[in-house]
């Protein structure tokens, strides 16, 4: 399986503080409603399918369900889905979880979303070509595909390592392996691969006199891909 057990063991931790904004965990939820702007300045949720691949606690899913999708978020790391499941009987959102890989769903449920969103879980398995593949096979022809990840550039290992987890703390030490960050040309080929056709890019920066997250034209560090079957 396309899973390295030390991550999932790293998340599975910090599981019981996902939905805390002040903990390891706050910048996903900063970021959240650029990215979640950012899809919808594509595609309309509301009664689309739509699959969160490695969903984690369900900040993203749970968003793009109370938008009125269809949702399913799928993940690796029980723990964190007991959390995004319980988060959602909370506040009343509608729909489902389940511990399953990309590619074991892919085999199950082939071209069933409208909508696949895969953000910040590409740098945690051995092989991302494998989840790129795995989520065009489960998006419709015609679908929409929306990726995030962090560049492997001296900038990011500024940015996302030495700064966010040694300097301001942001992340817990050992989040990120820079080696396994991934460059915008490679994820652009691994979607071409998966006959994908990019139509977006965006990237994410991060202020640390503000504390404010802003999407622009950097990419130099964390970004965003949208592409379509």
């Amino acid at each position: 399986m396309n899973v390295d057990q030390s991550e999932i063991a790293k998340f599975s931790a910090l599981a019981h503080r996902w939905w805390d904004p002040n903990s390891e965990f706050k910048p996903l939820h900063a970021i959240n409603p650029l990215r979640l702007d950012w899809i919808k300045s594509f595609v309309d949720l509301n009664g689309k399918k739509v699959l969160d691949v490695g969903c984690g606690g369900g900040i993203l899913a749970e968003s793009i369900a109370q938008s009125g999708a269809d949702t399913c978020g799928i993940d690796l790391s029980e723990k964190a889905l007991k959390v995004a499941e319980l988060h959602a009987l909370e506040v009343g959102a509608n729909l489902t979880y389940r511990s399953i890989s990309a590619e074991a769903l892919a085999e199950e449920e082939p071209e069933q979303y409208d909508v696949v969103t895969c953000m910040e879980m590409l740098e945690h398995v051995p092989n991302p070509a494998s989840v790129v593949q795995a989520c065009a096979k489960l998006c419709k022809p015609g679908g929409t595909l929306f990726f995030s990840t962090l560049n492997r550039s001296p900038k990011s290992y500024l940015f996302a390592i030495i700064g966010a987890e040694y300097i301001l703390r942001l992340l817990p030490k050992g989040t990120h392996e820079y080696a396994k960050f991934i460059k915008p040309s490679e994820l652009v080929a691994f979607t071409r691969q998966a006959d994908l056709e990019m139509i977006g890019i965006k990237g994410m920066s991060y202020n640390p006199l503000s504390q404010v997250y802003s999407l622009g034209d950097d990419v130099d560090v964390n970004y965003m891909i949208a592409a379509r079957k």
